[in-house]
């Protein structure tokens, strides 16, 4: 039986006759330098209909394979997924979740005491453009960023446990889809929240980052429920916050702040503009420290520019991690504005000696108008400032070298004099 339903599933999955889509010969060395997107504009014409989410082979006018992914229906026309000929969708799927387990294995991430938590897929980046999963102790909660990569979920759960239970690893007992916010809002009337797998009715649980204490909650949470691509600069930020009054801006559930209140900062406070943030920020300092302890860190809600204008300048080390300011080129111009305020009134607010944590997630902004905009920043602040840190994401949120787009996070470490 299970050798029955294997084969009802490839021969589901597999490649049926596709539509093409023919690109221009002057765009044809673009795709072949391995960039996952193929915009609409390089397309000739098409061959067959396709509808949002299909799969789509990609050929030159002269009739050569180019590449197989998923059709969108914005500027970018396919998501590449592979380069070369594909049997079926199974194996695809399995090799790339496959190579992704291994990479996490080789990066101390799987079996790991100290830490349970990491991004297992991080899209184009792990060969499966539209795709996040990550990993919450035994649960692994999965967004689809196109109905393409939707359609597969259950296929992509099943395969997911089989993975971890035939390693001697953690083994996965639930699979939670959160697709719903992702997806386009045409897409979205066919998509519902919900477990893929494992019979859990736990939307949240406690997790460990280098051995601190962290509640999750993929249901309510932002993106999966954490942001787990500033651990390792958590992690530094905590080297830095000892005896220092720090000052943990946009603080979410408090990640940051959690660091600086175990490695011993003098006082520790945190502002965010959600009510619900702060609460889950309280509870993850309760989680992480002493109740007498407690009364060093200060829970502030409101709105972060107006915090700024109003306090001391007597904070040791700031930290800023707004969400993205610009999610389209059109709005690039007043998010350079904004980054630029924002560091201004942070740097007016530090002491001499001081430290600023400033970081971007906006995609569009890339590492030189982020640094540019910090620059100004500093010119116009009149004070001394040395870079000593350019950040990023984690080892477990890899790019491809071929998408450079993919390095969304972009922080810097100043020492402010």
């Amino acid at each position: 039986m299970l050798w029955l339903s294997t084969c009802i599933i490839q021969k589901l999955l597999a490649m049926p006759s596709l539509p093409r889509a023919i690109i221009h010969r002057k765009k044809v060395d673009v795709v072949k330098r391995f960039h996952p997107w193929i915009f609409s504009g390089a397309i000739a014409k098409m061959q067959g209909e396709v509808s949002d989410g299909d799969l789509v082979e990609a050929y030159s006018q002269d009739g050569e394979f180019l590449a197989i992914g998923l059709w969108g229906l914005g500027s970018i026309a396919i998501k590449v997924l592979s380069f070369e000929p594909v049997k079926t969708m199974e194996q695809l799927l399995r090799d790339r979740l496959q190579q992704a387990f291994q990479l996490r294995q080789r990066l101390g991430l799987i079996n790991n005491p100290d830490t349970n938590c990491y991004r297992l897929i991080n899209s184009e980046g792990d060969g499966l453009a539209g795709l996040i999963i990550d990993v919450y102790g035994d649960t692994a909660v999965v967004q689809c960023h196109s109905l393409g990569i939707y359609r597969y979920r259950q296929e992509i759960a099943e395969i997911l446990k089989n993975i971890y239970n035939q390693h001697d690893s953690d083994r996965l007992r639930a699979v939670y889809d959160k697709s719903s916010s992702t997806l386009s809002r045409k897409s979205q009337m066919q998509s519902q929240d919900g477990l893929l797998l494992g019979e859990k009715s736990l939307e949240q649980a406690e997790i460990l980052e280098y051995g601190h204490r962290f509640i999750v909650d993929w249901e309510k949470g932002q993106k999966t429920g954490f942001f787990l691509d500033q651990r390792e600069n958590r992690r530094l930020f905590g080297q830095y916050a000892k005896g220092k009054k720090v000052l943990n801006t946009f603080c979410y559930s408090g990640g940051f702040s959690v660091y600086a209140m175990r490695s011993g900062a003098k006082e520790v406070h945190s502002i965010d503009s959600s009510v619900k943030a702060m609460e889950w920020t309280d509870r993850n300092i309760a989680a992480n420290c002493e109740t007498t302890d407690q009364s060093r860190h200060t829970s502030f809600t409101g709105d972060v520019f107006d915090f700024l204008k109003q306090v001391d300048q007597d904070y040791e080390a700031i930290v800023l991690d707004p969400p993205a300011f610009a999610k389209s080129l059109s709005a690039r111009h007043a998010a350079m504005q904004a980054y630029k305020r924002l560091n201004l009134q942070a740097l007016s607010k530090l002491k001499s000696g001081g430290l600023l944590f400033t970081f971007s997630c906006s995609q569009v902004v890339n590492v030189e108008n982020f640094t540019g905009a910090v620059t100004a920043a500093a010119i116009e602040s009149g004070r001394s400032i040395q870079v000593l840190h350019h950040l990023t994401h984690p080892a477990d949120h890899p790019t491809s070298i071929f998408h450079p787009e993919g390095s969304y996070l972009k922080g810097l470490v100043l020492s402010v004099n």
